[in-house]
Formats: C-alpha cells, structure tokens, sequence
C-alpha cells in the first residue's frame, strides 16, 4: 500500500479536460481515495453534479492486491480486481457473469495530476473510453465526479452535501479572495519600501552640499564619473542634464529619511 501513497487525497475535476464518449460529463466533480483497514484497502468516494444541477454521490473499498472479490453494488457487478501496477497506476476492473464490463486505470501525471482511464460497453454493447483529469485538494473541496466509473443515482443524501458543499464553497472562496487582496496589497506595499530603500541608498551615498529638508523636492544627477548628486536645480531649469552625464530622478524626503521618487 506504500505505492498508492500518490493518490490517496482529494481530487477535483477539470471538466474542460477530459473527453466522454458515455455518458453526459459533470460540469464538477470530486474523487476522493483514503486508505482504510489499517492500509490493506482503499476506499474510494464520488461526488458530482450534472448540467441540470442533480448531486450524485457513491462510495465503494477496493483491495488492491490483484485478487477478484465480491462487489458490494451488484447491480454494476458481481466481482471486482483492483491491482497496484506501480506508484503511479492502480487498475481496477469490474466484472459482471464472468464478463469484464469496466476497467478503471488511475494514473498519476509527471504534472502531478490525476487521469481516469474508464473503458467499457454501453447498453449496445459498443465499446466506450472515458478519460477524466483531477488536480489534487488540500482540503476538502465541492462536488466530485465520475459518470462511467460506478452505478450511482440521485440521493437525498446527495442533494444535501451538494447545497452545503455550494454554500462552504462560496464563502471560502470569498475569504480566499480577501486574503489574496490583503497579499497583493502586502507585496505591493513591500515592493514601494524596497525600491524606497534602494533610492535612499543611492542618494545617500551621492554628493550631498547642502542639508536635505524633510518635505522638498531636489534631484538626482548621474555624473560623468559614474557617481551621483543631489541637486536642488531641476532638470527643466538646466535645459535638461545640464552639466551632468544624466538625469535620473526627481525625489522627496520623507518623515523616516527615506527618498521618494516623484514626477
């Protein structure tokens, strides 16, 4: 059980990822795999809405040693094989009057994701592949998908957890939002005292003939030399660099002796 370490979490689909040829493909989803029996099986949950706002949630264990057991939903099948191929591919295979009528392949991407392979029959008996893709959550998250993979049907259940789950999910989301602002608005801020600092450290280490007053404005002039001056002459007054090799910016004083740059 060490090897599906990988993708025991909560996955959440991206719908504009995956390509249905059965069934009509949830516009949201969560596949949530744990691990149970002291690591000897897997529990696997799905939750997912459909385009009409209907929930659907089911939940079946698997143990994936490659041995055929009983089902529990024998309506979908009789017996089923889960094996662990490697650390990043678990098969499982659904099996219905001998007959193989389902096989899942878990994958885990080098990106990190989590890819559904579901090949089967329909009702016709024309063979069908599903492929979904999930990103991991950190956290418990809305919904949850997978029409293919399982017999599942609308329950109360379902319906309840889908409006509780909408509801968490919008308030979170707005408390995200809230704190990615006051992030930016950190950064931001961060960025100004940084550029603040390193104008300061170039006006202090400049040519100063005169005591700076808190307040005014003067300007910075790079001379021919490389070094720096503050001047209170504007470049307007000089007719531009003046005798200097360039201008580089008009800066005021503030309260706690940074510089600012101003236009």
């Amino acid at each position: 059980m060490v090897q599906a370490y990988n993708f025991l979490a909560s996955w959440q689909l991206f719908p504009e990822k995956c390509t249905f040829q059965f069934g009509l493909a949830p516009k949201s989803g969560n596949y949530k795999i744990e691990s149970i029996k002291n690591g000897h099986a897997l529990s696997i949950s799905i939750n997912w809405v459909n385009i009409e706002n209907q929930a659907f949630y089911t939940q079946y264990d698997v143990v994936p040693d490659g041995e055929i057991r009983p089902f529990e939903n024998q309506e979908l099948a009789d017996t089923i094989k889960a094996e662990i191929l490697n650390a990043s591919a678990i098969q499982t295979t659904f099996i219905k009057e001998e007959q193989i009528i389902l096989e899942v392949l878990h994958e885990i991407l080098p990106n990190g994701y989590l890819k559904l392979t579901q090949k089967g029959k329909n009702k016709e008996g024309n063979p069908f592949s599903n492929i979904e893709i999930y990103h991991k959550q950190m956290s418990v998250l809305p919904y949850a998908s997978s029409v293919g993979s399982v017999a599942i049907r609308p329950t109360k259940e379902g319906v309840i957890k889908h409006k509780a789950l909408s509801a968490m999910e919008e308030q979170t989301n707005m408390q995200l939002d809230q704190i990615k602002q006051q992030i930016e608005l950190l950064a931001k801020q961060a960025q100004e005292i940084r550029k603040r600092k390193e104008l300061s450290l170039l006006i202090y280490e400049a040519r100063l003939s005169f005591k700076p007053q808190i307040g005014h404005i003067y300007h910075v002039y790079e001379r021919n030399d490389g070094s720096h001056m503050l001047s209170l002459v504007g470049p307007h007054e000089w007719g531009g660099a003046g005798p200097f090799k360039q201008f580089i910016s008009s800066v005021k004083l503030l309260a706690d002796h940074t510089w600012m740059e101003v236009n």
